[in-house]
């Protein structure tokens, strides 16, 4: 199996990106938390699993091993396969889903695409003691935010995630924004952040 893949990024689509590894170009699909951070041009490390398949070898790659090891925790439960997994994985972040996951949100999980609440419950059931939570989002910050901040960062959430932001894109920037006191301060503050990835 291909541990990783090492190379320049030549393409860079929605779905999957094409890395150049000594004039070979392998298309490789990736999670947006993954494809935020690759480049056209830049050297990148991805680590891969590789799915064989009847009728095709399909890679795909993380940009850590983190989001790699969850990604094999999803495979592993019954019903989801690696096209499912990584579209978990583009629309929540690791911590996020491990959270979810151990806290037993059903809720959370089946707003991701392709999880039903059936799905869900497997993904608890299968993964609650696989997975850890973790104790804090950043040192000294609460894992939940107080109820009346809570408000306002959700609306602000939602606001974003309607204009095509994914929740793994959204989190980090709402994170940043704690000295925001409203929900058009949130939004502002966010849009001029992703405006500077740009």
């Amino acid at each position: 199996m291909i541990g990783y893949l090492q190379g320049r990024i030549t393409h860079l689509l929605p779905e999957y990106c094409l890395l150049d590894v000594h004039g070979v170009g392998y298309r490789v699909f990736v999670a947006s938390s993954t494809r935020s951070r690759l480049h056209v041009g830049d050297e990148a490390l991805l680590f891969t699993y590789l799915n064989v398949r009847e009728d095709a070898l399909l890679l795909y790659g993380f940009y850590s091993q983190e989001e790699y090891n969850i990604f094999q925790r999803l495979i592993s439960v019954s019903g989801i396969g690696p096209k499912v997994a990584l579209g978990i994985l583009s629309g929540i972040t690791v911590d996020r889903l491990c959270q979810a996951i151990v806290n037993k949100q059903v809720a959370v999980l089946t707003k991701l695409p392709g999880i039903g609440k059936k799905s869900a419950e497997r993904l608890i059931l299968e993964l609650k003691d696989k997975v850890q939570a973790p104790d804090q989002i950043e040192a000294g910050e609460p894992v939940a935010p107080t109820p009346a901040v809570d408000d306002f960062v959700a609306e602000a959430a939602a606001a974003l995630a309607s204009l095509g932001y994914t929740e793994a894109e959204i989190v980090p920037v709402l994170r940043k924004a704690s000295s925001c006191k409203t929900v058009e301060e949130i939004i502002k503050f966010a849009l001029r952040e992703f405006a500077g990835r740009q």
